[in-house]
């Protein structure tokens, strides 16, 4: 018998989904989770390894819960804390944090909660548990486990090392009798082996997940016209969103002011910042009134918006462990998403200078400098590499990658796998597996051209006045060193400058060029050089572009059977909720959630009760809320409800409803017409306020009022007219954007809804 008090394996993982139903509404576990959970209950020390959205968090929030006991949560961030505590909370779990950001008043509770038991969860800091005061405090808890969150962070071979880290070393001599879980999503098998060892971890349970995300599809580009790319990309995800790391504040503020400028409501985010900055665009972010940041590595662990659509590095980051932590926050929830790294070869030569600086600081370089160099030379490595991106990521941390089934024949009669992008052997999920990466033509004979332009210079000068003469510019400088004279001079003047800097890069990359050290490199040549003059070396290069490519996506969670319009419409719910509770929009439901409810269509309470993620807790506060809005909708759109594998859950097909079936929209449309206000519609209807909103929308373009004075006033309907000449009328948030968030969403649909008859009419 086991702590769990269940004797058999399939008891145990019953009584244990029985609870992950209660409250977060699941109905199976993910890869190793259960693995995971039974090692918490046995109290053996484990280190799991998931990649991110792979559900570590439920691995430490379930045992606690099923024992009755509490369990700390060693936390890094105060926002990461935050957020996971909302979200326990949100689904009736008990658990609370102590960090910096508590008022007093809330601090005296948490206190309160702590010596009265009521939390399974309680979130620490590592700096606030090694204190002595509050070790002194849990030895009085009783603990009986400790999960560490990001335990990455405790290896000097991790990418994201914290000396704070280390000190957790001595949990397992204070409590002995206590068990040490590590979590983490980016580890190699360097690093578990020093997380085994820095932790001391007794006999651990090694979970080691999958890592490759198969929702993501990546694409690794060469850097040509930074912003042209950045806003080509974003703009194949309207109104969804979109994270782009930049390396430094200067580069998060021009680029965001870049995205303005061309219509893209985007924000910069970086430590610079104040903190009032920071959080207000964090909350506006998480809580869908922003889709775009533009951040440095600032931004993005304690970010839990689980519909992250898009991430774009505009430069290569340090390591492939980053890399795969930042494009993590893409497809949380398991839906599909997109991945964009601009690479130039400069980055590479970048990051080496703020490294060497960097460790010149620690006054110890060269302990510091031997792993950081490893990981650069890693990235750098998947950034010039011709292969399957998934297989390139899925290697580098020691799995061997196995690519997805091929559908049998695409329907329609279309072509077999073998005749697509990437073939039957190849992820279709990334540039290289779906033929996006084209090789430069004459890449040889264009490569002896530039080599011979640097002999002439006499290895004397950088890249960008190299390609100023090999374009054949027109400058003092060229005119003043006689560079003008030179037989290479002009001699690729058809190529961009944007596009032969990039090619000049890519030979650096390729060992076919060198570059001298300091602050002043310059282009020289090498051994590899001369092979290639002398014809013994073939050259290949990608040719850069920045034109649209393929919107392909892997199918895992797709679109099928989904109504886009009723999952806007309960996007417009969730965000109209999670505004009222000021709390992220996720922490109400995920987009997978919805996305289920809009397939799944359920009418009653009952129904409900089977979508994906609807827990008992979230079903008596929010369900019926859904279910009303789902019913309206489908009733104005002539769709049928309660849909599962395209019948009714008893297997009987439902003829689809009538306009006549929905009183509460006729006595909503009777009240308007006396000029009834919002509140009273929806006291009379006991719908909510968004679904009223929609009403009074529908009311205005079918009845056509000559003015909408009942629902907004003389001053602001001018105002939100303005807004919407200035932004258009396509989507809601740019206009509440435009107007401070001054003017609520309802009085914007009924302005827009009155201005659209207005001219119609016109």
């Amino acid at each position: 018998m086991t702590s769990s008090g269940v004797s058999t394996p399939q008891q145990f993982e019953q009584r244990i989904l029985d609870i992950v139903k209660q409250y977060w509404g699941f109905d199976t576990f993910r890869p190793l989770q259960a693995e995971a959970i039974r090692a918490g209950l046995d109290q053996r020390d484990s280190l799991v390894v998931m990649p991110t959205g792979g559900g570590k968090s439920l691995c430490y929030q379930v045992p606690p819960v099923v024992a009755d006991r509490i369990d700390i949560v060693i936390s890094p961030l105060i926002s990461l804390m935050k957020d996971q505590v909302d979200g326990l909370r949100s689904n009736g779990y008990p658990a609370a944090a102590l960090h910096s950001g508590l008022t007093p008043e809330e601090r005296t509770e948490v206190h309160d909660g702590i010596k009265h038991e009521r939390y399974r969860l309680l979130f620490l800091s590592p700096e606030r548990l090694i204190t002595s005061g509050f070790m002194e405090v849990i030895s009085h808890m009783n603990v009986q486990a400790f999960a560490i969150d990001e335990a990455h962070c405790i290896s000097h071979w991790g990418h994201d090392f914290r000396p704070e880290y280390r000190q957790l070393a001595t949990l397992k001599q204070r409590f002995p009798g206590a068990s040490v879980h590590a979590f983490t999503a980016t580890a190699t098998p360097r690093v578990q082996r020093d997380i085994v060892e820095q932790l001391h971890l007794v006999d651990p349970n090694i979970l080691v997940g999958i890592f490759d995300r198969p929702n993501l599809t990546y694409r690794i580009l060469p850097r040509v016209d930074l912003h042209a790319q950045i806003i080509e990309i974003i703009r194949r995800h309207p109104r969804e969103a979109v994270i782009v790391y930049c390396l430094t504040r200067k580069d998060t503020e021009t680029v965001s002011s870049v995205l303005k400028a061309n219509g893209i409501d985007a924000a910069h985010y970086h430590a610079g910042l104040t903190s009032e900055v920071r959080r207000k665009t964090q909350e506006a972010f998480s809580e869908e009134r922003l889709d775009v940041v533009v951040a440095t590595v600032a931004f993005g662990m304690g970010i839990d918006r689980s519909d992250v659509r898009c991430v774009i590095h505009a430069a290569m980051p340090k390591s492939i462990e980053h890399y795969q932590q930042e494009t993590g926050r893409a497809g949380r929830d398991g839906l599909e998403a997109e991945c964009v790294l601009l690479y130039s070869a400069a980055d590479v030569m970048r990051w080496q200078r703020l490294i060497e600086l960097s460790a010149a600081e620690s006054g110890n370089p060269e302990e510091s400098l031997a792993p950081q160099r490893e990981l650069l030379k890693h990235i750098n490595g998947l950034c010039t590499t011709l292969e399957c991106r998934h297989q390139a990521l899925t290697r580098y941390f020691g799995q061997e990658y196995q690519p997805p089934e091929p559908p049998e024949v695409m329907q329609s009669g279309k072509a077999l796998d073998s005749e697509l992008p990437g073939g039957s052997g190849g992820c279709r999920a990334c540039d290289v597996c779906l033929d996006e990466v084209e090789s430069m033509p004459d890449a040889t004979m264009i490569t002896r051209k530039i080599i011979s332009c640097v002999a002439r210079l006499k290895q004397g000068f950088g890249v960008g006045y190299l390609v100023q003469v090999l374009r054949g510019a027109s400058t003092q400088q060229v005119r003043d060193w006689k560079h003008d004279d030179l037989s290479t001079y002009g001699l690729l003047r058809e190529i961009p400058e944007k596009v032969l800097t990039n090619l000049v890069y890519q030979l650096v990359d390729q060992n076919l060029l060198a570059r001298s050290g300091g602050d002043r490199p310059v282009v020289m040549l090498n051994e590899q050089s001369i092979a290639v003059m002398k014809g013994e070396r073939e050259v290949k290069l990608i040719e850069p572009r920045t034109g649209p490519v393929q919107k392909t996506q892997p199918v895992v969670e797709s679109w099928e059977g989904v109504d886009k319009g009723l999952f806007e419409h309960l996007r417009e719910l969730r965000r109209a909720i999670a505004q009222e509770r000021a709390v992220p929009a996720y922490v109400v439901f995920g987009d997978k959630t919805l996305r289920s409810m809009a397939t799944i269509r359920p009418a009653s309470i009952d129904s409900m009760m089977i979508v994906h993620g609807v827990g008992e807790k979230k079903l008596a506060d929010l369900g019926q809320q859904f279910v009303e809005a789902i019913v309206d909708f489908c009733v104005e759109h002539d769709l049928s409800t309660d849909e599962r594998d395209g019948a009714g859950p008893a297997g009987i097909v439902r003829p689809k409803p009538q306009k006549k079936t929905n009183p509460q929209r006729g006595m909503a449309f009777g009240m308007f017409a006396r000029g009834a206000s919002i509140r009273d519609v929806m006291e009379a209807t006991g719908r909510a306020e968004v679904t009223v909103e929609g009403y009074l929308e529908q009311f205005i373009e079918e009845r056509k009022p000559g003015d909408i004075a009942a629902w907004v006033d003389e001053a602001t309907y001018p105002k939100v007219t303005a807004a919407i000449d200035e932004v258009g009328m396509e989507a809601l948030r740019p206009i509440y954007l435009k107007l401070n968030e001054q003017v609520s969403y309802g009085e914007i649909r009924a302005v827009a809804a009155h201005l659209r008859v207005r001219r119609e009419q016109e």
